[in-house]
């Protein structure tokens, strides 16, 4: 006769859970990975170009929805991306009822990207009144806030002609809510206010600048030397025959032994402008006429 159990013996499966649990706190059982474990997310650095305007506000380029580029302010006290009406028309933004709009594209000069940002569509008093007497030396079209801004922590390096952005792996800021930006009627009037005594006392805004002409490289300023990082596919940089390791020597005649060096000959190049470089590859040194172009 055949006996079966349902079970194994009491004595038997204790004492083997017994081992297991000992073996397993002693580290002498195999790590087995968890199927849903994900490899951590690097952060990731982007060097964005930056100008302080007339006002001394942080001014950056942008691109919305692939159209720009667009001269935005940081303001770290904004609680969300904010942009004007007639910009949101421009770039195709559908609004919602309260006047939220979302991006699908939003980009910085410099290629830091951030998708699906959600925006604020209002005729901002201060932006309207800047604009008006032209006090920012440039047009302005909005404002970058706390929702994009809080995704990065920011370096603000004011020697310097770029700002430092690394992102943050796993933080998504909450989306802004309940912002009441009708404020008092005083503040509400400011903006034609400025607009009337703009036209009162004969103020013009001349926004008439010419944009900085684009290299299209990186490049790594270390030991007395800048040298070519990275070249932008079909960029100008890339079109006079640069390459990535080549060691700029000097632009117009101008030695360059720093970064600070190379910035300074480029900050009135405007684009289509025409400039030799020296560059040192290897043991041989030649002259290269890189043709700006125009970036964001």
């Amino acid at each position: 006769m055949v006996q079966s159990y349902m079970f194994p013996i009491p004595e038997r499966n204790h004492a083997m859970r017994w081992r297991f649990a000992l073996a397993a706190c002693c580290g002498l059982l195999p790590a087995v990975a968890l199927a849903d474990d994900k490899p951590a997310q690097k952060p990731v650095k982007s060097e964005v170009p930056y100008k302080l305007t007339d006002t001394k506000h942080v001014l950056v380029r942008a691109k919305i929805n692939g159209k720009g580029p667009f001269n935005m302010i940081l303001d770290t006290g904004a609680p969300a991306v904010f942009i004007t009406k007639p910009l949101a028309k421009k770039v195709g933004v559908d609004l919602d009822e309260k006047g939220w709009g979302t991006f699908t594209n939003f980009e910085l000069e410099g290629g830091l990207k951030v998708e699906k940002v959600k925006s604020r569509v209002e005729d901002l008093v201060q932006i309207d009144g800047m604009n008006s007497m032209g006090l920012a030396g440039v047009e302005l079209h909005g404002v970058i806030g706390y929702n994009v801004l809080a995704k990065f922590r920011i370096d603000y390096d004011f020697t310097a002609d770029k700002l430092t952005f690394e992102s943050l792996p796993g933080f998504d800021p909450p989306a802004p809510e309940k912002i009441d930006l009708k404020g008092g009627d005083d503040i509400q009037s400011m903006g034609p206010m400025v607009k009337f005594l703009a036209a009162l006392t004969g103020i013009k805004p001349n926004f008439e600048t010419a944009p900085r002409g684009f290299v299209g490289l990186e490049f790594d300023d270390t030991k007395g030397a800048v040298v070519v990082k990275r070249v932008y596919a079909d960029g100008p940089a890339e079109k006079a025959g640069i390459k990535p390791g080549d060691v700029i020597e000097g632009v117009k005649a101008v030695n360059v032994e720093s970064g600070k060096d190379l910035a300074r000959a480029l900050a009135k190049a405007g684009v289509g402008t025409k400039l030799r470089f020296t560059v040192k590859r290897g043991d041989k040194t030649e002259e290269l006429t890189v043709e700006l172009g125009k970036g964001l």
